[in-house]
């Protein structure tokens, strides 16, 4: 016969878990609008020379839906250490910023991208947080915690890292159509490019077997701004740097693949351990 514990664990911290609900559909809903909506923002936007392609934000749908399963996991044992007790009310502030970030930046306008600038280092610092204690305190979980809270967030991670960047060009940046790429701007898009690549590198090292999901994101983002710049009247430099980029990090994301199927780990060995943190591209 259950205990009482047991047949009534889902109702710890049911506030928390209520919340995260409405955050999820009334906030971060707003990104699956932005990017499947009509008028699609993101074709719209300021064009820089480190604009991906408008399908590079498809990967929106992909973090969502897997938090979806977040929503449900939180009402398990597991969850509810992990999600309640573990990322407590940070995954409701940061479906809120998020929100704000992704109007704002939709909305577009000199200032409007400045304050969408700053909003997305805010987004990138909450998601590093929740990253960071996902993996140093929660390890070791079964399949609905892989899927639901390490993938998602090493995912988000990796993207917001990419965001940062994409809307740094956006607020300061010069507009590719109106612009030749003079040799400041090839310069900070060599090295905003290295940098991502670097960090695909360190999500590769930061174990035997990688950080898949981390580096997914940033291999998917370079191979995205690489189809976004090969446009008519496009610069060769930035269109050639982003392709040498997009190939390196697809290497290591190659190694991560191979690094986990060597260790034999299956499923489980995908995010564990804190050392598995990249050294690169976390923001705090």
């Amino acid at each position: 016969m259950p205990s009482e514990t047991s047949t009534s664990h889902w109702k710890d911290g049911i506030f928390l878990k209520i919340v995260n609900i409405i955050v999820y559909f009334f906030f971060l809903g707003s990104n699956i609008y932005t990017v499947a909506g009509p008028g699609h923002a993101y074709e719209h936007g300021k064009p820089t020379y480190l604009t991906p392609a408008p399908w590079t934000f498809a990967i929106w749908s992909l973090i969502h839906l897997l938090l979806l399963g977040l929503l449900f996991f939180q009402f398990t044992n597991a969850g509810k250490k992990i999600v309640i007790d573990g990322i407590s009310w940070r995954f409701a502030l940061l479906g809120i910023v998020n929100a704000f970030y992704v109007n704002i930046w939709a909305r577009g306008g000199k200032g409007g991208f400045v304050i969408a600038f700053i909003l997305s280092l805010v987004v990138s610092s909450i998601v590093s947080h929740i990253y960071y204690t996902v993996k140093k305190h929660h390890t070791g979980g079964g399949l609905a915690e892989e899927a639901f809270v390490h993938i998602p967030f090493g995912l988000y991670h990796g993207w917001t890292t990419v965001l940062v960047l994409i809307t740094a060009f956006d607020a300061f940046g010069v507009n590719a159509y109106t612009h030749h790429a003079g040799p400041f701007t090839k310069a900070f898009v060599f090295l905003a490019e290295f940098f991502l690549e670097a960090t695909a590198a360190a999500y590769a090292f930061s174990s035997p077997e990688g950080d898949i999901s981390g580096s997914f994101a940033i291999t998917w983002s370079l191979f995205g701004i690489w189809s976004g710049q090969r446009h008519p009247g496009g610069s060769g430099f930035v269109s050639t740097v982003s392709l040498i980029f997009s190939v390196l990090s697809a290497f290591w994301l190659i190694k991560s693949v191979v690094g986990r199927v060597q260790k034999g780990r299956g499923v489980h060995g995908v995010l564990h351990d804190e050392e598995r943190a990249p050294l690169v591209g976390g923001h705090h």
